[in-house]
C-alpha cells in the first residue's frame, strides 16, 4: 500500500511563507473564486481562523465533522484542525486568521473554547466586531498592532460569551489543560521541564502528555515550545526589548540557540520578524 499523502500545511490557504500580517483579513469571494469556490483540506500550524458568511453559502468539513454555513453563520477554526470548504458561486463573507501570539495572549479560561472547532450564529456584537476589524485591518497609524490585537481578542471573547453564555467550568482533561496553561505561564523562563509541570499537576508526564496531545494534537513538548515562542513573539512584536534580552528573559543563555530556534518555530529570524511587523 501506498502511504498517503501528508496533509498540506499552510500560512493562508496556498501559502507557505510567513504570515503576513498581524492579523489577516480577506473577503470569501476573492479567496473562493480563485479556487473554482472549493478550498481542499489542509490546516494551518500557527494560526485560527474565523469564516463569517454574509450572503449564499458553505459546506464545511473540520476534522471529518460535515458541517453546513449560512447567511449569519459563523466557523471557528483552531489550531492544527483539518478543514475544507465548498462555497456557493459567489458566496460572501470575511476570513480572519489570527496567528499563535494573539490567542496565546487570552486568558486561561479561554483555551477550552479556542481548542475546538465552534460553529454559530453571529450576534449584532459580534458581527460589528467583524466590522471594526475589517477597518482597523485597512488603516495605518502607530498603534494598528495594538488595535488589531485588541479587537481580535475582543471578538473571541464576545463569541464564546455569546456561544456559552458564559465560560463555563472545564472538567476533566479540559480543566488539567487549563491548569497547565496557567502553569506555563507563570513559569515561562524559568526552565520547567515537562516533569516539573507534571509534578505540579500530580500526574505522570506520560499522562499529562496523552491528555496534551488529545486537547491539542500535538505532544506535550511541542506544547510547551510552542508557548515559549509564542511569549517570545508577544515580546519581540510589541516591545522594544532587544532580542537577545528576550531571548535571556525565556531562558536561553545563548542569543545564537534562541534566534535558531525562534526560526525553527516561527520561520523567520527574530529581527525579521519584528522588522516585518513594525513595518505592517
Amino acid at each position: 500500500m501506498e502511504p498517503r499523502p501528508p496533509i498540506p500545511v499552510f500560512t493562508l490557504f496556498g501559502e507557505t511563507s510567513v504570515f503576513p500580517d498581524v492579523i489577516h483579513c480577506e473577503r470569501v469571494l476573492d479567496r473562493a473564486r480563485l479556487h473554482d469556490w472549493a478550498i481542499s483540506p489542509h490546516r494551518h500550524r500557527q494560526m485560527s481562523q474565523i469564516l463569517q458568511i454574509e450572503t449564499g453559502a458553505a459546506k464545511a468539513r473540520v476534522d471529518g465533522r460535515a458541517l453546513d454555513l449560512g447567511p449569519g453563520d459563523y466557523l471557528y477554526i483552531p489550531v492544527q484542525a483539518v478543514h475544507g470548504f465548498v462555497f456557493s458561486q459567489g458566496a460572501e463573507g470575511t476570513v480572519l486568521s489570527f496567528p499563535t501570539p494573539v490567542t496565546a495572549g487570552m486568558t486561561p479560561e479561554m483555551s477550552s473554547w479556542l481548542a475546538r472547532p465552534q460553529q454559530g450564529r453571529l450576534s449584532d456584537r459580534a458581527a460589528g466586531l467583524i466590522a471594526d476589524l475589517r477597518q482597523a485591518h485597512r488603516t495605518t497609524g502607530t498603534f494598528r498592532a495594538q488595535r488589531l490585537v485588541g479587537l481580535a481578542q475582543l471578538l473571541l471573547a464576545t463569541m464564546a460569551e455569546d456561544s456559552l453564555d458564559g465560560i463555563a467550568p472545564t472538567h476533566g482533561a479540559g480543566r488539567q489543560m487549563d491548569r497547565l496553561d496557567a502553569l506555563i505561564a507563570g513559569h515561562l523562563g524559568e526552565g520547567w521541564t515537562a516533569r516539573d509541570y507534571a509534578g505540579a499537576l500530580h500526574v505522570t508526564t506520560g499522562h499529562l502528555n496523552r491528555i496534551v496531545r488529545t486537547a491539542r494534537g500535538c505532544s506535550l513538548s511541542a506544547h510547551l515550545e510552542a508557548a515559549l515562542m509564542a511569549e517570545a513573539c508577544r515580546l519581540i512584536a510589541f516591545t522594544r526589548m532587544p532580542v537577545a534580552e528576550v531571548g535571556f528573559r525565556l531562558g536561553f543563555a545563548d542569543p545564537s540557540y534562541f534566534s535558531r530556534r525562534f526560526r525553527l518555530q516561527v520561520g523567520e529570524a527574530p529581527a525579521a520578524y519584528r522588522r516585518r511587523l513594525q513595518d505592517a
